[in-house]
Parts: structure tokens; C-alpha cells; sequence
């Protein structure tokens, strides 16, 4: 079974589309139909189905797209095994983060890594916390960077960056002048959550509960799905929200956002690097993996 067919035919089913997996692998059209019409030749099953425009994996489809993916992954992580034996490190590094990671501190460490490693590439995905667990647990992404630690045996957990949380409100909002509020000030006040599976609100949820309150008491006005997103409901007058500090440095400086102190608690959380337990990791997630923590050791101390 041909390597470069399983790379085509797995685009297939990720992009449901041969137009657009033409244009990501750098093929024309007929010849991406080709490459999926000599697999089902060689292997004597239909694997997608054609709905028009789009394209969807059979049941053996699907069958087969799970073991190429393995197959993939190993014919990867043989090429960097080699390139590691003969003394140059080169391959792709695949990363999940959360918004505030991914968008904060991920892409400078990145890059940092890569002068040292010009030939060692990096794709970050940016998502739930939720979906990244799942993802490192499939072994899709090798490594993960979530903002917030839950009961899940299957993957080792290890603290390597801290978040300071601030409560953010608009410039015009009765509290931007206070000095501090209380929390059972904040939950009296409408209040603008992240999804369902954010990293920063399931952190909101724990700080409301060590101090006798629950989440479902929050006067909820919206719920939305990225920072940015929250950030600019806070700036429309929607309602409060606790948002990360990092994120909002440029929208204090120009006065567009307000932050005030809760009475009596420290609003941060941590950042934990996640990777599936027993696993083995490629020579360059390897290198990045003691990288990463060799950073996280020198920014707590």
C-alpha cells in the first residue's frame, strides 16, 4: 500500500472534499481521485462515498483511515529516529493549547525552539481543553498545554506555566472606579461565561465553589466561544467577565476595558503540559517536551 496514497486519502476525510485536497497537497483534482480509485482497486472495498460536493468515509473507510493514520505517525517517527542517529533533528512537533497558551506563550517558545532546531517544524492547534485531552489520548497530538487538570488516568499531567485571571468589566461600569468588589457582588452582576469546556471557566466554576458559591448562580447573559469574542461583549456593555490578564494588556493600556480586585481572592490558574501516559514520544516532541519544561522551571522560579 502506497504511503503517498494514505496521506492523500486521509486529507480526503478530513477536508470531505477532493477540490480542497487537492489544494492542500499539492495535486491536481483527477490525479487525488486517481490516488483514492487504486486503493479501493487494490483493496476491493468502496472507501468514500461522493454527496455532491462532498465526500464521506464508508464504514471500511473509516476502518482504513485509522490505521493509516498509525501507519503515518510510525513512518514519521522513523524518519526523526534517523534524522536523531545521524545527528540532525527534523520532523513536525503536533501541539494543542488552549486559547490563552496557545496564543500567549506557545508561539514565542516556538519559536525560541526553532533556532535551535531550524529543521523541526510545529503545527498548534488551538481548542477546548476537553477536546485537546481527547486528541493526546487518541495520539493526534503528542503533546497539550490546557488551563485546567481533571481525573483522566489515562494521561500524565505536569504543572509548567501560572495565569493571572482578572475581572473585567466596560470603562463606564459602576465598579471600574472601586476599589474591590465581593463575589457575592460578582454573581449578582450579569456575566458573560466561556464554552462549555474552557480551560478558564472551569477554573471560574472551582474558585466559585471553594468559596461556597456555584456557577449555575452566575446571572449568565452569554456564552461564548473564544476570548477575542468575550472580550469585545465586555467592551459592548453585555456584562462582566474574568478573563485572562495576558489577554487583556492592550485594551487596558488604551482604556477600552476595566478591571477591578475580588475581596479576599487571588484570581490565577495553572497551566498544565498533558501527555498520554506510557506512551513514547518521538525523538523531536522529545526534545521540545524537555525544552518546554526546562522554560516552565526558569519562569516559577
Amino acid at each position: 500500500m502506497d504511503i503517498r496514497k494514505l496521506q492523500v486519502f486521509c486529507k480526503v476525510v478530513e477536508l470531505r472534499s477532493f477540490t480542497r485536497t487537492a489544494e492542500a497537497v499539492l495535486l491536481s483534482q483527477p490525479t487525488v481521485s486517481e490516488h483514492i480509485r487504486s486503493l479501493e482497486q487494490e483493496l476491493g472495498q468502496k472507501l468514500v462515498n461522493r454527496l455532491g460536493r462532498d465526500i464521506e468515509p464508508t464504514p471500511v473507510g473509516r476502518l482504513l483511515y485509522d490505521y493509516a493514520r498509525r501507519i503515518l505517525r510510525l513512518q514519521q517517527e522513523a524518519l526523526q529516529a534517523v534524522a536523531e542517529y545521524s545527528g540532525t533533528m527534523a520532523g513536525r512537533i503536533m501541539i494543542g493549547c488552549g486559547t490563552i497558551p496557545g496564543t500567549y506563550i506557545l508561539p514565542g517558545l516556538i519559536g525560541s525552539f526553532r533556532s535551535r532546531y531550524p529543521a523541526i517544524k510545529a503545527t498548534l492547534q488551538i481548542t477546548s481543553s476537553r477536546t485537546i485531552a481527547g486528541k493526546v489520548m487518541e495520539g493526534e497530538l503528542e503533546l497539550g498545554v490546557v488551563g485546567a487538570r481533571w481525573n483522566e488516568r489515562g494521561l500524565e499531567w505536569s504543572r509548567v506555566f501560572a495565569d493571572e485571571l482578572s475581572l473585567a468589566m466596560h470603562p463606564d461600569h459602576p465598579w471600574a472606579e472601586r476599589e474591590e468588589v465581593t463575589l457575592a457582588e460578582l454573581v449578582d452582576e450579569p456575566f458573560i461565561l466561556r464554552e462549555s469546556g474552557s480551560g478558564t471557566r472551569r477554573v471560574i466554576a472551582q474558585i466559585l465553589e471553594e468559596h461556597g458559591f456555584r456557577e449555575s448562580q452566575l446571572k449568565e447573559v452569554a456564552e461564548i466561544g473564544s476570548t477575542a469574542a468575550v472580550k469585545e461583549a465586555v467592551k459592548a456593555g453585555l456584562g462582566i467577565s474574568i478573563l485572562s490578564r495576558r489577554a487583556l494588556i492592550d485594551d487596558l493600556n488604551c482604556g477600552s476595558i476595566a478591571t477591578v480586585p475580588v475581596q479576599g481572592i487571588r484570581l490565577e490558574r495553572p497551566f498544565y503540559l498533558i501527555r498520554r501516559r506510557r506512551r513514547e514520544l518521538p525523538p523531536v516532541a522529545t526534545v521540545f517536551l524537555k525544552y518546554l519544561l526546562e522554560e516552565a522551571e526558569e519562569s516559577m522560579v
